[in-house]
């Protein structure tokens, strides 16, 4: 089995869509292997967000994402799971994200589009580590 790491970002638990987020998974024959609501404080997003430290956007994305809890969730699936996901995921500016992805279905703001999810095998094997430091 293959393991990526997904975010219902704030946006998403506060707009009551994780039940639709994670069915998508699912229904797709993706397993949820951990799952945990959860505040994410500053640390921890200065260390999932390296990349983007210093950068204008940087202080906005912090303060987003700890705003309220987030859901973390590792999903199972075939071999490079995490393109699969991020396809389902759809473009991060919800209003050029195809129909049938779930920002393109559920999106309506580029800074706020409902979900994270690793970008490669190497991103997922790092964000997992972050997260869930015992799976």
């Amino acid at each position: 089995m293959d393991r990526t790491l997904v975010i219902c970002k704030p946006d998403a638990v506060e707009r009551g869509l994780v039940g639709e987020i994670l069915g998508r998974f699912e229904r797709k024959g993706l397993r949820l292997a951990a799952v945990e609501l959860r505040a994410l404080d500053s640390d921890l997003l200065a260390r999932h967000y390296s990349e983007h430290v210093g950068k204008p956007f940087y202080h906005d994305l912090v303060a987003f994402m700890s705003r309220s809890p987030a859901l973390v969730a590792v999903v199972e699936g075939p071999e490079d799971t995490w393109r699969v996901v991020r396809a389902m995921m759809g473009a991060t500016n919800p209003m050029k994200a195809d129909p049938g992805t779930i920002r393109g279905d559920l999106g309506t703001e580029v800074t706020e589009n409902l979900v994270h999810g690793s970008d490669s095998a190497d991103s997922a094997q790092r964000e997992i580590g972050l997260f869930f430091p015992d799976l």
